[in-house]
């Protein structure tokens, strides 16, 4: 699944690429600056706490889906440049009411593809870190994450937006002083609004 993710962004931002180099007219999503924020839901398979045969938690693909809310700043600098910087809490229905949650902070680039009508696809990719608490997750790790969505424009200055994350968290620590090295790979949908604010 991580190749195939991973595929289908490189081909979004790729096609992007290709698509500018074809106009000759300047683009709808044009090239002023601009500085927009907004919140989203998120929902997440968190990619931990499952119990294995002694009880204890380990990594591993969660029944358990964690639910939040965040929110993000995006800044473009010129067509091709454009920088987001977003966070999330996941606090909601907590793995077996032990506290355990998990919270991200990204910042990287984010490619927008072209416009269609209201609908302006984009691609991104983001580094930052990722932490949490419970029985299981503790203190925070080096984080990335890989994904695309849509912005729908509402009017002059709103959008809805709906995107899909796949992360990578470097996990280094267990509680009750046991290190190990792990890895663990959530994924992340969110629905938000967005606000253009120039």
């Amino acid at each position: 699944m991580k190749r195939a993710i991973f595929t289908f962004i490189s081909g979004v931002l790729i096609g992007g690429a290709l698509s500018a180099y074809a106009q000759v007219a300047p683009s709808a999503i044009g090239s002023r600056k601009s500085l927009s924020v907004g919140i989203m839901f998120a929902a997440a398979q968190p990619d931990c706490c499952v119990e294995d045969a002694s009880g204890n938690s380990v990594v591993g693909s969660s029944g358990n889906h964690l639910y939040g809310i965040g929110g993000f700043v995006d800044y473009r600098m010129s067509r091709w440049l454009q920088i987001e910087a977003e966070g999330r809490k996941l606090h909601w229905n907590q793995y077996n009411d032990q506290n355990t949650h998990e919270s991200n902070y990204f910042f990287g680039l984010r490619e927008p593809i072209h416009t269609f009508g209201r609908i302006t696809p984009y691609g991104k990719v983001l580094a930052g870190v990722g932490g949490g608490g419970g029985n299981f997750l503790t203190g925070h790790s080096f984080a990335y994450a890989i994904g695309g969505g849509a912005d729908y424009r509402l009017s002059k200055r709103w959008s809805v937006r709906a995107d899909f994350e796949y992360q990578h968290w470097e996990v280094t620590e267990y509680p009750h002083g046991k290190f190990t090295s792990t890895a663990m790979k959530p994924y992340v949908g969110n629905i938000g609004l967005k606000y253009d604010i120039f």
